[in-house]
């Protein structure tokens, strides 16, 4: 391709394209390393992602009349997700991945073509789909390890901030975060428990019933009730009756002798739900683990400023933590989850503290 004007390339357009050329070596980088990771259709699909970003480094390359002397870095971004992709899972690295790809510099740069513009948005879509497809994947265990253990630090900030402002010793700010700490728990490990069961019965009542299974061989093939039964499921008019002859074919051509039992097709299938034991016991230990980390420093002997002080900072990180995981698992820019989630959570602290320095009390 030509220059888009009649004058010569400056040496800024040349640096400039020279560190085109390094991000998208970095960035084919990056899809390869993903691609060794995964199996089948998502790994074809990173491939053609990296070989997508050769074509663009070819232009580059081109306009540069060959490899420069000495070729720049990749942006920070691309180094990180790069060093992340070989550390992590493919949901996180995709996720930031997808806003990198959106804040593509193409646009506004007069050498390069249409089709690379175009390529870089379409790129953006596919990667936001990988990554979709990777939160979707994700089990509820971990989902709910993230939210719970936030739910803790929230809850158990709050109550130890609320406590210690009242001016009661070490010893009685430590006794209530471990109080609160175990109330939290368990009544968290009580609501998934209720829930589960809860979900579990309602599928089981709704799920597949072998009731007329028996006298599905003795059915008219063209003239059953057997259609209603799909009709009532939500399927239309043909495609029940085409299902439900399929079944009464199948059951007319087993074997008499033996009792006939019809297969769960596609249309009976449920949604798995874990055991409510196994999901109690996960937000029991979920919520535990971030209620644990405000009473740290009662727990190894501090008190006064210096325990509130070391409080904030460890909460204070650990929210950083999980609001930048919520920000990837909702799609969301992490940085500004992990700061809205400091606020909420460093607010809710703020607000019980004031209020236990309004009804504090004085301890002789």
């Amino acid at each position: 391709m030509t220059a888009p004007s009649s004058a010569a390339p400056t040496s800024r357009d040349r640096r400039r394209w020279a560190q085109y050329l390094a991000d998208e070596r970095a960035e084919a980088r990056l899809y390869r390393t993903l691609a060794q990771r995964r199996m089948g259709e998502e790994r074809e699909i990173l491939l053609a992602l990296a070989d997508a970003e050769g074509r663009h480094e070819s232009h580059w390359l081109a306009l540069l009349g060959g490899e420069p002397k000495r070729l720049p870095s990749p942006s920070l971004d691309t180094r990180m997700l790069v060093w992340m992709a070989r550390r992590f899972g493919m949901v996180f690295v995709l996720a930031l991945a997808q806003h990198a790809e959106a804040r593509s510099p193409y646009e506004n740069e007069p050498y390069a073509t249409a089709a690379m513009v175009a390529d870089e948005k379409v790129h953006h879509e596919v990667v936001r789909n990988l990554a979709a497809r990777g939160r979707r994947q994700l089990s509820g265990t971990f989902r709910a390890a993230v939210f719970g253990a936030n739910d803790g630090l929230v809850s158990n900030l709050a109550l130890v901030m609320g406590i210690g402002a009242t001016g009661v010793g070490a010893p009685f700010v430590l006794l209530s975060g471990l109080a609160g700490l175990l109330a939290g728990a368990l009544s968290m490990a009580a609501g998934e428990f209720v829930s589960v069961r809860s979900q579990r019965e309602m599928l089981a009542s709704t799920g597949h019933s072998d009731f007329a299974d028996a006298a599905l061989p003795d059915l008219d093939l063209d003239a059953n009730e057997v259609a209603l039964v799909y009709r009532a499921r939500g399927l239309d008019a043909d495609e029940a009756l085409a299902r439900a002859r399929r079944v009464v074919e199948t059951a007319q051509a087993a074997d008499r002798s033996q009792p006939y039992r019809r297969p769960v097709d596609a249309v009976e299938e449920q949604d798995v739900v874990g055991g409510a034991w196994g999901a109690a016991t996960s937000s029991f230990l979920f919520f535990a683990s971030g209620a644990v980390i405000p009473v740290l420093p009662w727990i190894f002997g501090l008190e006064g400023v210096v325990a509130v002080v070391l409080a904030l900072v460890l909460v204070g990180i650990a929210l950083l933590a999980t609001g930048a995981m919520v920000g990837v698992l909702s799609g969301g820019p992490p940085l500004r989850r992990a700061l809205r989630q400091l606020a909420i959570g460093l607010g809710a602290a703020a607000i019980t503290y004031v209020l236990g320095l309004v009804f504090g009390v004085s301890v002789a």
